[in-house]
């Protein structure tokens, strides 16, 4: 787990002119998915709650702008950016080499990890009958990459349009297991849904970084939230939300 980063005081009082948008833009327009707990998700009552909406709303405050949250699609969630629906996706996204031909992303604001996930009562090996075992994930994800790339040849792969459609399928026994995000997938494991899973084998360390999107020519929007991002770490906020969410640090 990556140790959570210092920053001086000085450095972000020096930085904190540049926080603030420019006078005309008082509302920051941002994405999420909403489906993929505890990160973002919508709560009984139709409203987007989670890590990345309380670090958006967060990143908001500093930078004095009013936050409008937005849910949106995953597959649709890059495209919605670059149509110019809102100006910043905050939804758990990794950065990859594929998406940053495409978009421009801030610095990381946590880190992340794969994970396999299989029923507590079956053993994880492949069965003496020597039947592929079939793993879900969500599509265009990294986990779904990573079961694609690595695992397609030895093991049936079914992707999902949501995280919680896969874990549908893993409790009503149409799949095997999983390959998730550790840390939604650690969420999931609490809940009565979860409660007949665990973790198999060893964490899956791809050096995955979560970073906002914005679009590539908005430079000057992605260094404000890279100012931002140093301040709720340096004044104690980022670690506040994280505790609301994970009993460990994930930055």
């Amino acid at each position: 787990m990556k140790k959570l980063r210092t920053f001086s005081i000085a450095l972000i009082v020096a930085g904190a002119a540049a926080l603030a948008l420019p006078a005309h833009a008082q509302k920051l327009r941002i994405a999420t998915e909403g489906a993929y707990a505890p990160f973002n998700f919508v709560d009984a009552s139709g409203k987007l709650q989670g890590f990345d909406v309380d670090i958006a709303n967060a990143l908001c405050e500093k930078m004095k702008v009013e936050c409008e949250i937005v849910a949106q699609d995953w597959d649709g969630i890059i495209p919605g950016l670059q149509a110019r629906r809102y100006d910043a996706i905050v939804a758990s996204m990794s950065i990859t080499a594929e998406r940053e031909r495409v978009v421009a992303f801030t610095k990381p604001y946590y880190s992340n990890v794969l994970a396999f996930i299989g029923a507590k009562d079956k053993p994880w090996a492949t069965d003496a009958s020597g039947q592929k075992k079939t793993l879900g994930a969500q599509r265009a994800t990294i986990a779904g990459q990573y079961l694609e790339d690595k695992l397609g040849k030895t093991v049936n792969v079914k992707l999902y349009d949501t995280q919680d459609n896969a874990y549908l399928d893993l409790v009503a026994g149409r799949l095997d297991g999983m390959v998730s995000d550790k840390f939604p997938a650690y969420d999931w494991l609490q809940t009565e849904a979860g409660r007949n899973f665990e973790f198999k084998g060893a964490d899956i360390d791809i050096d995955d970084k979560i970073a906002i999107a914005v679009r590539r020519q908005d430079k000057e929007l992605r260094e404000r939230l890279n100012a931002a991002i140093d301040a709720i770490v340096a004044d104690g906020t980022y670690q506040a939300i994280n505790a609301r969410y994970f009993p460990f640090p994930i930055y």
